[in-house]
């Protein structure tokens, strides 16, 4: 389904509905949900992470791509699904707020801000 409109790049609206069993439509302004307004890279990532069961491991491999893709891709589709950083806001968070309370070295919070463990 196309999202955008092809002469201006507006989002498309879901204007009407249509049974092709028995003809029946149904007219009216109708809400997309979020997946079917992804781009097709995003639900194509979308539809292989459910089938390995969100093993990226599994992704990395099916993909023929290193694990930070994989991490990377993933980041994407969160952030196209409005989903991004809502958890890694709060662990930031918690991380500056130890650095300021001294409880943690520099080094030891840009680490941690990369996602690395010590």
């Amino acid at each position: 389904m196309p999202v955008r409109c092809p002469a201006c790049e507006g989002p498309l609206a879901v204007k009407a509905l249509f049974c092709p069993s028995c003809g029946t439509e149904v007219h009216g302004r109708f809400q997309a949900n979020e997946f079917a307004l992804l781009p097709k890279e995003h639900l194509d990532f979308l539809r292989l992470f459910v089938k390995t069961r969100g093993n990226l491991k599994e992704v990395e491999r099916v993909l023929g791509v290193s694990y930070p893709t994989v991490r990377a891709r993933l980041d994407a589709l969160l952030k196209a699904l409005g989903y991004e950083g809502e958890e890694q806001g709060e662990e930031r968070l918690e991380v500056l707020e130890a650095l300021r309370r001294g409880e943690i070295s520099l080094e030891e919070a840009v680490a941690r801000l990369r996602g690395e463990r010590s």
